[in-house]
């Protein structure tokens, strides 16, 4: 099956990447962006690209004109490109010399009607592998020099501020980029799943969403420059195998979800997972009528383990004892046996940047001694119902839990195929990120689907009408596709030797569910059966490399993922065995 319904669940082809040439170097060209400038075929830059967010931080897709292009000592492309917002519009040309030694890259832009953004301009993402833990000096507008490295583990707030160059040693290369035209700082991207430290403009203390007026220009430039150079960062260590066991799996529903299945118990067979995650968001409705949902479903179906994920409102005025006492009444009255009960303040789904004022919300430590007193005798659990990068911002107090858990979504920058599929390199450095803040604490991940359930930085996920590759949407065509199957093996792979205790990698129904629209299983739903059944089980490989995931349990059970558009390994483009 190589149709790109089949492969991507729509109809739409991946944009094309096209292949630029200079001497020993080479980068791709997608998009308008630059990608994975090599040098002799090691990486240097992962991406070069000028980008425009909306308020809500959704990346507005350009059109891109017609292409010039020259070649002498250097290639040169001139990239005109037209960003909407509105009513309003940014012209924009991209101007790029690529030599033998250099890359710079130049943008012009003119606003027409006021442009509404949260941030227009140049974004420079760093590959982390070898980079993780390099020596790195920043030199500041003020001419002054700081030295520092990468972070190792994520940073929770940005490494490096105000940057007019950049120089870094690692992978044999010693590379300098400049900046010119704004202010420019640096992300640990790979808090959101993204396998890069990115370095872009505008720093996120000034206020957003802000606008481009009717007729003003904006002029910045990228210059990266490299030479040989011994000095190297050896890898982050392979985690050890020797005591990882496979996680046990859920999927999430909801009230109605609940009710659902609760009348047609069968489809619960399609996976049959050890647990279900019971999402009970108290502020978007009376929590009672979504905690008796899951207690009819439970007394229907009383196999797998009912895991409570309490949203909570904790009002101002009112004590979280008396939320938590009350939400722990009508689970009793309604007969529902938790097996555990996440507890996560509704406000903390909103993730809150650097430079912004936290909302009001009690101290997580005066929650949590809460829920001790509300729901004794299950195992509690704290962390983020949103993503790493607000567990990593805002951390539990571990005194109080059992487990920590958070989500993850690979489509929070980036929504290609190919940045899709590179999230697979980030999670171990999640995963170590989240060891070192929940110590000996079971350590749970979801739910971890490629389309996004709830937006942390917006008031909305992304509408996807058209079923294209959009960022922070809340359905993607991939997720019931060949490309969603291949993910979630890849998902467990990389997971697997980190010793997770539960994974969330889908919900049984709706837009991030195992069921087509026919009600017919999606090729998702035949991986998570196979993968629910080595649950225990004790892992001896899991590896992914030169397109392959590989994972293998000490009973003889194994698994290959093809995570490329080409056969490989005698598998179809995203298949698996």
């Amino acid at each position: 099956m190589t149709d790109p319904v089949s492969l991507y669940g729509t109809i739409q082809q991946p944009a094309p990447v096209e292949r630029l040439s200079h001497g020993g170097v080479t980068v791709g060209l997608q998009d308008g962006a630059l990608r994975h400038l090599a040098v002799r075929g090691t990486e240097v830059i992962r991406s070069v690209a000028f980008l425009a967010r909306d308020r809500d931080w959704g990346t507005i897709v350009p059109e891109i004109g017609t292409i010039s292009r020259e070649q002498d000592d250097a290639l040169r492309l001139a990239i005109p490109m037209v960003f909407r917002s509105g009513d309003a519009r940014l012209d924009v040309t991209v101007r790029i010399t690529l030599a033998g030694d250099s890359l710079r890259v130049e943008a012009e832009g003119r606003a027409t009607g006021n442009f509404e953004t949260n941030r227009a301009g140049f974004t420079v993402l760093h590959p982390i592998e070898g980079v993780a833990g390099a020596p790195a000096r920043v030199t500041h507008a003020n001419g002054s020099v700081e030295d520092g490295t990468f972070p190792a583990l994520i940073e929770p707030w940005q490494p490096f501020m105000d940057i007019a160059a950049l120089e870094h040693h690692a992978n044999g290369f010693a590379v300098r980029t400049v900046f010119s035209g704004d202010v420019f700082e640096m992300e640990d991207q790979r808090q959101w799943g993204d396998a890069s430290y990115k370095t872009y403009n505008r720093p996120l203390a000034l206020p957003w969403p802000y606008e481009i007026g009717d007729g003003e220009t904006l002029s910045q430039s990228v210059e990266i420059t490299w030479k040989a150079d011994a000095a190297a960062v050896a890898p982050a260590p392979d985690p050890d195998h020797r005591t990882a066991r496979f996680p046990e799996m859920a999927l999430v529903l909801t009230a109605s979800d609940a009710l659902r299945l609760a009348a047609n118990p069968r489809d619960y067979d399609i996976v049959r997972p050890q647990r279900l995650l019971c999402h009970v968001d108290a502020a978007a409705a009376p929590a009672g009528p979504q905690i008796d949902a899951f207690a009819a479903l439970q007394a229907a179906l009383t196999e797998p383990a009912y895991d409570l994920e309490l949203i909570c409102r904790f009002a101002a005025g009112e004590s979280p004892a008396d939320e938590l006492a009350a939400h722990a009444a009508v689970v009793a009255a309604s007969g529902l046996v938790p097996a555990s009960a996440f507890v996560c303040p509704s406000v903390d789904r909103q993730s809150t940047p650097p430079g912004s004022k936290w909302p009001p919300c009690p101290p997580l430590d005066e929650i949590h001694a809460a829920a001790v007193e509300a729901f004794p005798g299950i195992l509690r659990g704290g962390g983020m119902a949103s993503f790493f990068p607000e567990l990593n911002r805002k951390r539990p107090p571990l005194q109080h839990l059992a487990f920590v858990s958070h989500g993850l979504c690979p489509i929070v920058h980036a929504a290609d195929d190919i940045s899709v599929l590179e999230t697979l390199e980030t999670i171990p450095h999640i995963a170590r990120s989240a060891r070192a803040i929940i110590g000996d604490r079971a350590y749970r991940i979801g739910p971890a689907t490629i389309a996004m359930r709830q937006n942390p930085y917006g008031a909305r996920t992304i509408p996807n009408p058209e079923q294209g590759r959009v960022c922070m949407a809340d359905f993607d065509p991939r997720h019931f596709a060949a490309f969603g199957a291949a993910y979630a093996l890849g998902l467990a792979t990389a997971l697997a030797p980190f010793d997770v205790a539960v994974w969330t990698p889908a919900a049984l129904y709706g837009p991030r569910g195992l069921l087509h629209e026919d009600g017919t299983p999606s090729p998702l739903a035949w991986v998570l059966e196979a993968l629910a059944g080595c649950a225990g089980k004790k892992v001896i490989a899991a590896t992914i490399k030169g397109g392959l995931a590989r994972l293998a349990f000490e009973d003889g059970h194994e698994f290959t993922a093809n995570l490329t558009d080409r056969m490989l390994d005698g598998l179809q483009p995203f298949d698996w065995r």
